[in-house]
């Protein structure tokens, strides 16, 4: 089964959005807003900076003298969607159990909802990092940071549960998830999200 919405009804203009509910910040705020969606949404080489400042009715003074380029504000767009990524998916984490056992079980149901959610676009870093040189630094320490807090969350819920090596269970239900999200972005497939629930039952299983 794949994917079934309807994308201009799911992913309305950005402008709409920030024309709707964020006029009233200030222009640096609507230029951030902005960018993080349309770089998360189509890519970031697709969007250029006329493309955003048209949407968030800002003035390129504006964004050169608050980011310095696109490049800063990207960087910023991926800390703020990575913040509010790792927000989200936590907290469905943690409601998916009362316990740490249930919860790393959960990490599945998680994903589900991010996918079912309505702004599903895959892992902004993956694909920042994909949309660049592979050796780039800054886009590789930003994407290596939504990691480690990921790492940590999942490790701490490891050794909360009881397992031997909670670093190494956090790690591996990592890769699940990445690999996990990547084949739902490519495929749009739900039975991915069945067998990412089988291959987490199988890391669970392992003491």
């Amino acid at each position: 089964m794949t994917r079934r919405h309807d994308a201009a009804l799911m992913n309305p203009p950005v402008a709409d959005r920030a024309g709707r509910a964020g006029r009233a910040r200030a222009p640096h705020e609507r230029i951030l807003n902005v960018a993080r969606e349309l770089f998360c949404r189509e890519g970031i080489h697709a969007v250029g900076i006329d493309r955003i400042l048209a949407e968030a009715g800002a003035s390129k003074m504006t964004l050169y003298s608050r980011y310095g380029s696109k490049e800063a504000l990207l960087h910023e767009a991926l800390r703020q969607e990575g913040a509010a990524w790792r927000t989200s998916f936590f907290a469905a984490v943690i409601a998916a159990g009362a316990d740490a056992p249930a919860r790393l079980r959960g990490v599945i149901a998680a994903l589900d909802a991010w996918y079912r959610g309505g702004r599903f676009y895959g892992c902004a870093f993956i694909n920042a990092v994909g949309e660049h040189a592979k050796g780039e630094p800054h886009l590789r320490a930003l994407a290596g940071e939504h990691h480690r807090d990921i790492l940590d969350f999942l490790g701490g819920l490891a050794a909360e549960a009881g397992y031997g090596d909670p670093a190494m269970v956090a790690r591996q239900i990592l890769l699940l998830m990445d690999g996990v999200t990547a084949a739902l972005m490519v495929t749009g497939d739900e039975s991915v999200l069945a067998v990412g629930a089988r291959n987490l039952d199988a890391v669970l299983a392992q003491r």
